[in-house]
């Protein structure tokens, strides 16, 4: 039996920044993966990731072989995909080893106490691809007690039978985000490419901002919402919102008091695309790119008008290319609960 080598859970040196990195990653140790973790991770450096995740289904199996495959440039997060019966979810930040049992449905009731063992190792729960046309692969559990939910799995439209509605995932989340921003619950949202071939890793990918590049920074930024996706390494995001001299990022909250919200994006790697501004209204702003992919969007706003900002970026085709989780406004400070 081969020697196990577990990856590092921290990379030395990488401080505060921006990371890209995608955390819904399969093997040939996974049903459909054809690739082995070197290549993987040989994929995951030529797409310009700083980090990934490595979920198989339902085993631990490759956790041992990450050790000799991370680097000084590149994270591996230990991992599963829970492929239940009445839908699929990512446990990020496992121990070495660890596997979560998948063999449940949600009539079943115990959904719940996996959730709880993945949060007391410190992990992270992620709803996959909610409405995969699958059998199992739509996602049938209540989102409560998952910290995140995956709107953006794979290539954003395809022809293959399998590939998941990702139109129908991020408007029932959009949907959500008022509501759950009133209660001071709002729940993030990523994107991952469900890498199983040659040609998948990094479409999309998450970009996160993380204090330090480990596994529980990481992390936290997912859990916080300091995040947004974007469909390849060539597209850059920048949004922020600023009232009465201060300023807040995304998934960040900005009180405003009485003074006007100046909404703020600046996108490059999208040729002639449109850049839409969302609230709990719907779509409250639009405007296009011009042919260079690069250019900066102002809008106006203010907390009695908009509970939350985010962004869209599409392609002329309509195919998105970023996505962004909110920036909370309010008038007024409010506590906000730590749990989901």
């Amino acid at each position: 039996m081969p020697e196990r080598d577990f990856p590092p859970t921290r990379v030395a040196g990488r401080g505060r920044a921006w990371y890209r990195g995608d955390c819904h990653v399969h093997s040939a140790a996974s049903h459909g993966g054809e690739l082995t973790p070197r290549r993987l991770a040989a994929a995951a450096r030529a797409a310009g990731l700083d980090f990934l995740a490595a979920t198989e289904h339902n085993t631990a199996e490759t956790h041992g072989a990450w050790g000799r495959l991370a680097g000084d440039d590149l994270l591996v997060v230990l991992g599963q995909e829970v492929t239940s019966r009445t839908g699929h979810w990512l446990a990020l930040g496992l121990p070495p080893g660890q596997v979560v049992d998948w063999r449940y449905g949600v009539r079943d009731g115990v959904v719940e106490r996996q959730l709880e063992r993945v949060h007391r190792a410190g992990g992270l729960c992620v709803a996959a691809h909610p409405h995969a046309p699958y059998p199992s692969g739509t996602f049938m559990y209540p989102y409560r007690g998952f910290d995140v939910v995956e709107v953006w799995n794979g290539r954003w439209t395809s022809d293959l039978p399998w590939n998941a509605d990702n139109e129908a995932a991020l408007a029932e989340w959009g949907r959500a985000l008022a509501a759950d921003v009133h209660r001071g619950r709002w729940r993030p949202a990523m994107g991952n490419s469900d890498t199983h071939l040659e040609g998948q890793i990094a479409v999309p990918h998450t970009v996160v901002l993380a204090e330090e590049l480990s596994t529980a920074a990481v992390l936290a930024g997912l859990r916080a919402g300091r995040s947004w996706i974007a469909g390849s390494a060539a597209v850059e995001l920048s949004f922020t919102v600023a009232a009465g001299g201060r300023s807040a990022g995304i998934g960040e909250r900005l009180v405003t008091g009485d003074d006007p919200a100046v909404v703020r994006v600046e996108v490059s790697g999208v040729p002639s695309g449109t850049v839409s501004l969302h609230t709990e209204r719907g779509r409250a702003h639009q405007a296009s790119l011009p042919g260079t992919g690069s250019g900066t969007v102002e809008w106006h706003t203010s907390a009695e008008e908009s509970g939350f900002v985010r962004v869209e970026v599409r392609h002329p085709d309509g195919h998105m290319a970023a996505l962004g989780n909110p920036v909370v406004l309010s008038r007024t400070p409010l506590h906000l609960p730590t749990t989901r």
